[in-house]
């Protein structure tokens, strides 16, 4: 869905690109109530990925429950669930410390052991009792 409705402040000058996942089996509400004169508050099923913007200072509030009641079981600063907005960046060679060359990654220095230079064309059977 998109963030039509109820979008960032207009002033809010430190907007941020958000993702959160329900990795639970209960439908959960993610709401971010400490932002003045903003009203954010989704429905987020099991195994959901909730993509947002919101302000830095922003926290979001995971609430659990059931039909009719709901605990709050989770506050997390938005500043933590920030994501790259760019797909193209380099994030996971500046993890790994690595230096990537061509499809293989060196970590430390280290090459790979064996290099596959062609993919194996000959198929085979294989019985399993």
């Amino acid at each position: 869905m998109a963030q039509i409705l109820d979008p960032v402040p207009s002033n809010a000058d430190s907007k941020i690109l958000c993702c959160y996942v329900n990795a639970t089996s209960q439908i959960q509400i993610a709401r971010i109530c400490n932002i003045p004169n903003w009203y954010f508050e989704r429905v987020v099923f099991p195994g959901q990925r909730l993509v947002f913007e919101a302000i830095r200072a922003a926290a979001l509030e995971i609430h659990t429950g059931m039909m009719a009641s709901a605990i709050l079981s989770d506050k997390i600063p938005c500043d933590r669930l920030q994501i790259n907005e760019d797909p193209y960046s380099n994030v996971n060679s500046s993890r790994s410390g690595g230096e990537v060359k061509g499809d293989r990654t060196i970590i430390a220095g280290r090459p790979k052991s064996r290099e596959i230079s062609e993919p194996l064309t000959v198929p085979a059977l294989t019985a399993v009792d």
